[in-house]
């Protein structure tokens, strides 16, 4: 009898669990995350991620057990399409995320590429989409309207900088794009989908006055802070998506928004010989004997045929779509 060649499927990673003092267990209790073998409050789930030190590995299909930067490196046509295949990143160049925030994260920065280069670290810009949100949860955003670097210098001194930085109540489905050289902060009762340039440089500034899970305090980058702080940052809210579903567009990601509809189902994910990675916001979304549910992430190969890429979706189902452009330098 002639073979009956598999299904291919969207290509899934084992999370790798992150602690953190203003973490929880929300992954648990909310998104049904089996946190069984930690311990301790887990603030991120890294669930696409190619660094030295966390390093997704895929669980189960074809690729089973292969790295993501072994899948970036020595399948890159097959995984991510013939239009990253002049892409200068020797790793997969997108970080994703889950963060969950039980209490409120530091006041921090991530450094612009030019200081990123001066204090040996890495620019990093990054986006929000609010999953879920407890009443009165909160986002800080830029600076204030009249902070100059003097002003700032004196809040950081007298203890005031939570004071000089622009506050709005978070809602679930709102998004943020925060590049580098935006002062930010999530505040506690949020989970936050985030897609990033794939960097871990973050510069504290303030901390609330807390200890680390170590019992010391922890450190502030107070000179490196200062230096990478756009002050004439006012933005505190995006705009609305665009009629194609667009939240972000930047030079190092395209991330948008889809939702199911009762009148056209099944949807199809992506186009054959693109890259795309999928986060379940709401819902599932159910390929062949596949199911992703609420706080799933998934890469989409690009070498999936069109008929390998319809997905049933209620109309109660949400995901985001993140793409890699193919001129994106690193």
């Amino acid at each position: 009898m002639p073979r009956i060649p598999m299904r291919r499927q969207p290509i899934l990673f084992r999370p790798i669990y992150r602690s953190r003092v203003w973490g929880g267990r929300n992954l648990e209790t909310v998104l049904g995350r089996d946190l069984s073998s930690t311990d301790g409050p887990i603030g991120e789930s890294w669930d696409i991620s190619d660094r030295d030190d966390a390093q997704s590995i895929v669980a189960g299909g074809e690729w089973e057990g292969l790295s993501l930067n072994q899948l970036w490196i020595e399948k890159r046509e097959e995984i991510f399409g013939a239009g990253l295949l002049p892409h200068p990143a020797r790793r997969f160049p997108l970080l994703m995320k889950i963060l969950d925030a039980c209490d409120d994260l530091s006041i921090q920065v991530h450094p612009p590429a030019r200081v990123a280069a001066k204090r040996g670290g890495e620019p990093k810009n990054e986006m929000w989409y609010v999953a879920h949100a407890e009443p009165g949860a909160k986002l800080y955003i830029g600076v204030k309207e009249g902070v100059t670097r003097s002003t700032f210098e004196e809040a950081i001194r007298t203890g005031t900088t939570a004071d000089a930085v622009n506050v709005i109540e978070a809602q679930k489905g709102d998004f943020i794009y925060i590049p580098s050289g935006r002062l930010h902060a999530i505040g506690k009762g949020l989970i936050i989908f985030e897609v990033q340039q794939n960097s871990d440089t973050t510069y504290r500034v303030f901390d609330w006055n807390r200890k680390g899970l170590d019992g010391r305090p922890r450190d502030l980058h107070i000179e490196e802070s200062l230096e990478s702080i756009d002050f004439d940052d006012r933005a505190v809210r995006s705009a609305s998506r665009d009629q194609e579903g667009r939240l972000v567009s930047c030079e190092d990601f395209e991330v948008s928004l889809r939702s199911g509809s009762p009148d056209i189902n099944p949807v199809t994910l992506g186009t054959f010989g693109s890259n795309l990675s999928i986060a379940v916001i709401d819902g599932s979304l159910c390929m062949g004997d596949l199911s992703l549910t609420a706080g799933d992430y998934g890469l989409i190969p690009a070498c999936l045929l069109p008929e390998e890429r319809q997905a049933d979706a209620s109309a109660k189902t949400s995901w985001l779509e993140i793409r890699i452009p193919p001129t994106t330098a690193q």
